[in-house]
């Protein structure tokens, strides 16, 4: 078998002398190429790339979240194809690496090639959806180009929260559930629009759905690690399904604070509810507009601000090594 291994220098969980270990372990059970990612997008036009080749069977994504999106999108770029598109593998390597975990990997980057391996040698893959957004037509965004995403996407309140992290990271801080919690009070705190809401979600043949605050699209279940601890923000989200939405809409301060319980407190059972929620399950086309424009993340990637968005959920886009 003929791989391409996607390396993130960045990756913070691995060290060079990890990666190395890494990168002798798959040499050693398949013809391996190995390219270290030089710069924003790199990882995408790596994916492409293969995806256009004629003999790559497999691209392994060693880094986060952020890398395994852009591999994704490369290899995503015409379209799915599940018949001629290469196969993807994940080595976890970012802080949280929700993406894997998911998939029900180790999120030990030396623990998950052990359990790589041990797949490719009993062909064990999975055929996963994934949700994929794009500029809505007719609007100011409809030139945004599309984007897929692999387990989360958000419009509004996260978002803004994960601007703010990159903030702080562009400054020199680490990556910590510490950085994530101090940001997302600080985001509350500034937030023009938690007693208004903006946002519209719009479904084909439903009535349109207002003035929501918060906006969480999800891919699979869990949505997030705090550490260990998973959250679940729409616990019946799932890669064999279309998309979920945890919409609020109202974030005063007591019902942010009985909803940031929910979120923490929350099981594959039970996930955020009350009167000020709005869960929708297994979505394949809707559309949120927003009266201003709000921050938009996908796979906790900030993308910048937008005031519509078009989502749809795919099945059965990717074929995955598990």
């Amino acid at each position: 078998m003929r791989a391409l291994l996607v390396v993130n220098p960045a990756a913070t969980t691995t060290s060079a002398r990890t990666r190395d270990v890494l990168i002798h372990a798959l040499a050693s059970e398949m013809k391996l190429e190995v390219v270290t990612t030089e710069y924003r997008g790199h990882a995408r036009d790596l994916g492409r790339q293969a995806a256009e080749s004629d003999d790559i069977e497999l691209v392994v994504a060693l880094g986060g979240d952020g890398t395994v999106n852009e591999v994704v999108n490369g290899l995503l770029h015409h379209g799915p194809d599940l018949d001629r598109q290469p196969r993807l593998a994940v080595v976890p390597g970012g802080s949280t690496n929700v993406f894997a975990r998911a998939l029900g990997l180790p999120n030990d980057a030396v623990e998950a090639t052990g359990a790589l391996l041990d797949a490719l040698r009993e062909d064990r893959e999975r055929t996963i959806g994934l949700g994929l957004a794009a500029g809505t037509p007719g609007t100011e965004d409809e030139a945004v180009p599309s984007r897929w995403f692999t387990f989360c996407a958000g419009l509004g309140f996260d978002a803004g929260v994960i601007g703010r992290v990159e903030q702080q990271r562009e400054r020199g801080k680490r990556s910590t559930h510490a950085l994530y919690l101090r940001q997302v009070a600080r985001q509350f705190l500034d937030e023009p629009h938690r007693r208004h809401g903006t946002i519209t979600l719009e479904q084909p043949g439903q009535d349109p759905v207002t003035d929501l605050v918060l906006s969480i699209i999800c891919n699979t279940s869990p949505w997030t690690f705090l550490g260990n601890r998973p959250v679940y923000a729409s616990p019946k989200a799932s890669f064999d399904t279309g998309l979920d939405v945890l919409a609020l809409n109202r974030m005063s301060t007591g019902a942010a604070a009985r909803y940031a319980t929910q979120l923490l407190t929350s099981s594959p059972e039970r996930g955020p509810h009350g009167k000020h929620a709005l869960s929708l399950h297994d979505l394949t086309d809707f559309t949120l507009h927003s009266k201003a424009p709000l921050p938009l993340q996908m796979d906790g990637d900030h993308l910048g601000l937008r005031t519509s968005v078009t989502f749809t959920g795919v099945r059965r886009a990717l074929r995955v090594i598990v």
